[in-house]
This record gives structure tokens, sequence and C-alpha cells, in this order.
């Protein structure tokens, strides 16, 4: 599986947008990122980083390590590394389900982050 299968799922959920992360593909819902593609040097290439709870990302590595993982980088963030190669379309669409009600119920209520500094320079030229 690709990002783009990402992105054609998570495109069909309320308020999602296909933005980047850092430079990478993403996508959020609120101004919140709630999946990308994993770029630090510490994730394995072609890894998925789905934004979750602990609890559900400890459940998901202890069920099914060979699909599910973390990395040093990403242990102390609500999130859980997938290796693309061995996930289906049906469970990416799980993942993404879940990682958008996750972000959805946690920002619930809050304003949406200011735009990044580089952003709003780039708005302020217009």
């Amino acid at each position: 599986m690709t990002f783009d299968d990402v992105r054609a799922i998570g495109l069909t959920l309320p308020d999602t947008e296909a933005t980047t992360s850092y430079g990478s593909p993403s996508l959020s819902v609120g101004g919140r990122m709630f999946v990308c593609i994993a770029i630090n040097k510490d994730a394995e290439p072609d890894s998925l980083v789905v934004q979750c709870d602990f609890a559900t990302r400890d459940a998901m590595l202890e069920e099914q390590p060979d699909l599910y993982y973390t990395a040093a980088h990403y242990a102390n963030y609500a999130c859980v590394l997938v290796r693309l190669s061995r996930a289906d379309r049906a469970i990416l669409g799980d993942l993404v389900r879940m990682s958008h009600r996750f972000v959805v119920e946690k920002y619930k209520g809050k304003k949406p982050p200011k735009p990044r500094a580089s952003i709003r320079k780039r708005k302020a030229r217009r």
C-alpha cells in the first residue's frame, strides 16, 4: 500500500485535508495532523505514523508486531508506526478512521494551531 491509498481513504472523512508535516505528506483535521509518512531516521522506510492513545498503541504492538512498531524518536508521542508494505486496504481504512476520531476527540473545543511562521510570511507576501 502507499500513502496515495491512505490519502484516498482519509479524504472521505469530514473536515480532512491533505497537507504536509515537516515536508512529508500527511492528513490533518482541524489543522492537526493525524497520519503522515514517517521521515525520522529512527523509522523504517515506507512507514506511516498514525496518531492514537498509548493504550491502543501498546495493544497493537503486542497483537501484531510484524505490522506495527515504534522507534526511539516516537516513543513519547501518542502514535504507532505502521509498515505500509504489510498493511492491506481494510487495515489502513480502520487505522485512518481511528486516528481521525482520536484527534477530533482529543482537540474537541480547542482552537486550531496557529500557522507556522513560514506559512504566515508566505500569506503576508500575497
